[in-house]
């Protein structure tokens, strides 16, 4: 398996951060040419390139890396932005699917993507004010 350093790309001027920022605004219709010849990105690469180019037209600099599908604990951690020692309590709760290689865990990359995704829908349930059973706002 080849492993592919981290590109890291300088921000962009601030003319042209200025120009993509206004070319992306109220947009995420992105156009992608190869050999001139026009391909449409699935969802998730559409959002990425989408991120990518919003981070530019802000005057971050950004670093692209890809993410092998099976994971350390310690990798899984970082992505999900929690610690290893927790990651690995959850695993051992079987919260998350774990595979051993030896004594090493690994964690598939959809396995925390599913429990990032889980954790986003959560929160939003938790933001939603509770209306009581019939759904209306109490008028006291």
């Amino acid at each position: 398996m080849t492993l592919i350093a981290p590109r890291v790309a300088a921000a962009l001027a601030a003319q042209d951060a200025q120009k993509l920022q206004y070319a992306l605004n109220g947009s995420d219709d992105i156009t992608v040419f190869v050999d001139g010849t026009v391909h449409r990105l699935p969802d998730q690469a559409r959002d990425a390139v989408v991120d990518l180019l919003a981070r530019f037209s802000r005057g971050e600099a950004v670093t692209v890396s890809s993410v092998e599908e099976m994971l350390t604990t310690s990798r899984a951690a970082e992505l999900a932005g929690i610690s290893h020692t927790y990651l690995r309590n959850m695993t051992d709760r079987g919260e998350i699917p774990v595979e051993y290689r030896g004594t090493h865990r690994r964690i598939r990359l959809a396995d925390i993507m599913a429990w990032l995704e889980k954790q986003k829908k959560n929160n939003t349930a938790d933001d939603v004010p509770d209306h009581g059973d019939d759904g209306a706002a109490d008028a006291s």
